[in-house]
């Protein structure tokens, strides 16, 4: 019987140390990361790298709009041009050019003007004109290479100010130092490098894509100049 009694007494006393489960806190929640607040703890840099990037974008949409109509040729452009030099209408050949708005166009029309002088003459005319369609096209092409080139210097440059403010901080607070106290700064540190390399690795991805698409051109350019040179070199009927 003194025996029941104990074990009664040890499991009540048990059940007394077990801890309340219903009072138990609960578990907070993560934290989730907004993309907008972390760009706003970078400060000053990332207005600069925002600024930097919408400019890289309206470039790059503008020079891909111009590079892709220039690239738009008619298949039958030079066979009507060969027809009307062979049968002696330059007038009707130059109108051809001048109506058809391309690069290689305004190429021919130039040689075009140049018929009857010596052939070197004439190709270098071509050429010349050549040089200044693919300026035009190559137009805006730096301010995307200088974005790509300073993005990532404007990161590491918001890294080191965003390590000197923290340990400015520090230094102030003393003895008294909280992780909070150096959050500020570690965040400026951390965002803006991120955003200088993402700003940078797009706008270099963008040049690149960009000139890729202007040899594009530039091989169809130098493939009508061919054609227009061998028309001229043809032994006459």
């Amino acid at each position: 019987m003194s025996i029941l009694l104990s074990l009664q007494a040890t499991g009540a006393q048990a059940a007394d140390q077990m801890p309340d489960l219903t009072s138990v806190a609960p578990l907070p929640t993560e934290a989730e990361i907004n993309v907008i607040d972390l760009a706003f703890k970078g400060g000053w840099i990332m207005i600069v790298l925002l600024l930097l990037s919408l400019m890289a974008i309206y470039i790059f949409v503008q020079r891909l709009m111009v590079i892709r109509r220039a690239g738009k040729e008619d298949e039958s452009f030079m066979n009507r041009i060969k027809d009307y030099i062979h049968e002696g209408k330059l007038d009707s050949a130059l109108n051809l050019c001048r109506s058809t708005n391309t690069p290689s166009a305004r190429m021919i029309e130039k040689g075009i003007t140049r018929l009857g002088r010596p052939m070197n003459d004439v190709l270098v005319a071509i050429e010349n004109v050549g040089n200044l369609e693919i300026a035009k096209l190559e137009k805006g092409f730096p301010l995307i290479a200088t974005t790509a080139a300073g993005a990532p210097m404007l990161g590491f440059l918001g890294t080191v100010t965003g390590m000197v403010r923290a340990f400015f901080d520090m230094a102030n607070a003393g003895t008294n130092v909280d992780v909070s106290l150096l959050s500020n700064g570690i965040y400026e540190a951390l965002v803006t490098t991120v955003g200088g390399l993402v700003v940078g690795i797009i706008a270099l991805f963008a040049y690149n894509y960009l000139v890729s698409q202007v040899d594009n051109v530039v091989n169809k350019m130098e493939a009508r100049t061919m054609e227009f040179m061998d028309l001229l070199n043809e032994p006459a009927n």
